[in-house]
């Protein structure tokens, strides 16, 4: 990894949902494999470094604990039945409290807003999450102007998306912010992501 890359750190614990983690990585893998000239790395970073396993079983390896992670440009907060405990965690509220103050994008997918709720980080602003947990969201600070309808909310300096696919969106839209839209239309094309429900 190049010393002046920036970098895209995806969190991933216990009880994360899988896409949630997984479909950003997809997205923001894509982008710096084959495009390594934007500059753009990206890894997998969890609390101790270990391994995690996500909600409905899928085991996730990290590459880096928090603790020794590179300097990151943006920080990714998936959701998932994990993130209840988590928005509970004092240190981990703590920890992502600290992270406002030297990383220049936050962006969170699912109830991972929860977690930036309970970190005072959605104060005051627009926001989306998963359609079950909107209620969650409101309850856990008032003050933010709920966005149900949206796949994602991009606030400048904070981006939330709705629940589960939206987080590839979510990534695809920050690629276009990062490296230009022919960039995340190169990529959206990569990936052959097109949706069309079935039903």
């Amino acid at each position: 990894m190049a010393a002046s890359a920036k970098h895209i750190g995806i969190l991933v614990f216990d009880d994360v949902e899988e896409l949630d983690a997984v479909g950003p990585w997809e997205v923001f893998s894509h982008w710096t494999h084959n495009h390594s000239e934007d500059g753009w790395t990206v890894s997998l970073l969890s609390r101790g470094g270990a391994s995690v396993t996500a909600a409905k079983g899928m085991v996730i390896g990290a590459h880096h604990a928090l603790s020794t992670a590179p300097a990151l440009d943006v920080l990714v907060h998936p959701g998932g039945p994990g993130t209840r405990r988590l928005m509970r965690d004092e240190e981990h509220v703590a920890w992502v409290r600290a992270q406002r103050d030297h990383v220049p994008l936050m962006a969170s997918v699912c109830t991972g807003a929860l977690v930036y709720a309970a970190a005072g980080l959605l104060r005051g602003r627009p926001a989306t999450t998963y359609w079950a947990a909107l209620d969650e969201l409101a309850a856990a600070d008032p003050s933010i102007q709920l966005r149900p309808t949206d796949r994602y909310v991009d606030d400048g300096d904070v981006v939330t998306s709705a629940g589960v696919s939206a987080g590839i969106d979510m990534a695809l839209h920050l690629v276009g912010r990062l490296a230009g839209r022919d960039r995340a239309l190169q990529v959206r094309r990569g990936i052959q992501y097109d949706p069309a429900p079935p039903v």
